[in-house]
């Protein structure tokens, strides 16, 4: 999944909230600036520790799910070389 704007759009929508609210209460021009840059600032930092802990679970998962492949892999390789043991053990009494 692609993630790598999260932290844009989730500081965008905060900024616009800002402004409207900012205009809303007839803020003066310094305190509407200087409230919108703090806000953006916050939501970027949260949006960016939002989009990597996604990722690291992201990542978690694939990597659990590469162990299980293997584990059923590697049983499977294990059951097919015991089956064709068997039949070679049995061959080899067929002969005696």
């Amino acid at each position: 999944m692609n993630r790598k704007n999260l932290p844009l759009i989730l500081m965008l929508v905060a900024g616009a909230v800002t402004c409207i609210i900012s205009l809303i209460q007839k803020y003066s021009v310094l305190r509407s600036l200087i409230s919108l840059f703090i806000v953006l600032v916050i939501f970027f930092f949260l949006g960016s520790v939002m989009k990597w802990t996604l990722d690291y679970f992201e990542r978690e998962i694939e990597k659990r799910s590469q162990e299980e492949g293997e584990v059923i892999t590697k049983e499977a390789e294990n059951e097919e070389g015991n089956s064709e043991g068997n039949k070679e053990g049995n061959k080899e009494e067929q002969k005696a």
